[in-house]
């Protein structure tokens, strides 16, 4: 079955405050098995533009990944995130044989 993934560009206005997001989605994204692949980091744009900060989650399945987003606690957490940041994320189901 093809992982799932959270691709998010994200411009963050508070690094200090998102802080409270971090903590707070740490347990959750644990409970659902993500793993970090990309978070932050150098980077050289190419083409086109970006927002300042990309983090790709990887989750087992693309099932899982939406219902991490989807969960009670993980909304809570991100209402930390919207206060002190904005972004485009998506969800996506990788590639699979």
């Amino acid at each position: 079955m093809p992982k799932g993934y959270w691709v998010a560009h994200v411009d963050v206005q508070d690094m200090e405050r998102y802080e409270d997001y971090k903590n707070a989605a740490r347990p959750v994204l644990a409970e659902f098995g993500a793993k970090f692949l990309i978070r932050g980091g150098e980077r050289e744009v190419r083409e086109g533009a970006f927002r300042s900060r990309t983090v790709v989650l990887e989750f087992k399945d693309f099932e899982t990944a939406k219902a991490c987003y989807d969960s009670m606690a993980y909304q809570d957490a991100k209402a930390f995130r919207d206060l002190v940041s904005s972004g485009d994320m998506q969800i996506i189901e990788g590639y699979g044989d």
